[in-house]
């Protein structure tokens, strides 16, 4: 039967042979005999169960768990639960590293369209894609409720309309100004804005928000720190 030195176990298994060594010290991999010299030798099990820890290795597993299914009498009694840890722990990962990409491919977008690019516009994107889903709720919140008043509007209106019958116009009209009056007042304690000129985040007057210019993400305002007026950047300001 074949006998392997440290070095030709590293080279067989395309490791390095401290990574050897290191998985003897760690009892995960032992030699099966000692040479008189003292050279630690391997055999064709130790080769195979080698080629099995590195197989391990290349899909996540650590070391303990790799230790903990060898040192099994039934290994086969472990595997699934540690194939199912292994499952999940790399589904995790793999999310996080596609959220990392998704906010680099949208920082990308964002510094494609400034007009002006500086660390303190790179500040101002990182500000508006944290609170980005923050303000998804606000949105989705204030649509929800539009569509409740849409719907009392057109039902009562229907029905004074072809049955005749006003009184639950006259009923839902308060209803429908209330609804209204508290989308915008929800949206304005819930938003701030961002100045493109000095950077601060702050906090519009009611008034003047109300009734200023504005585009889906943007709103024509005076800055109360540098005085700018021009369009500032939405983003999510219920904390401040």
């Amino acid at each position: 039967m074949s006998k392997y030195t440290t070095g030709e176990l590293a080279k067989l298994c395309g490791v390095s042979v401290r990574t050897v060594q290191y998985y003897d010290n760690r009892n995960i991999l032992a030699p099966s005999e000692l040479s008189e010299g003292g050279r630690r030798l391997y055999s064709e099990d130790d080769l195979k169960k080698m080629r099995v820890i590195c197989f391990l290795k290349e899909l996540g597993f650590s070391l303990n768990a790799i230790g903990e299914l060898f040192s099994e009498k039934d290994p086969g009694s472990v595997i699934a639960l540690l194939l199912d840890q292994q499952e999940q722990l790399l589904r995790t990962e793999l999310a996080g590293y596609q959220e990392k990409l998704r906010k680099l491919e949208e920082l990308r977008q964002q510094i494609k369209n400034a007009k002006s690019f500086s660390v303190d516009s790179l500040g101002d994107i990182a500000e508006q894609m944290k609170n980005k889903k923050k303000l998804f709720r606000v949105r989705s919140t204030m649509i929800a409720v539009a569509l409740i008043a849409e719907a009392i509007e057109v039902g009562t209106i229907l029905l004074w309309i072809f049955k005749g019958i006003w009184w639950p116009f006259a009923v839902g009209l308060p209803i429908l100004i209330g609804l209204c009056t508290w989308i915008s007042v929800y949206y304005f304690h819930s938003v701030a804005f961002i100045c493109p000129q000095c950077h601060e985040v702050f906090k519009p007057k009611f008034k003047e928000s109300f009734w200023a210019y504005h585009t889906p993400t943007t709103r024509r305002l005076t800055c109360p720190k540098c005085g700018h007026k021009g369009m500032c950047v939405e983003t999510y300001g219920k904390d401040i």
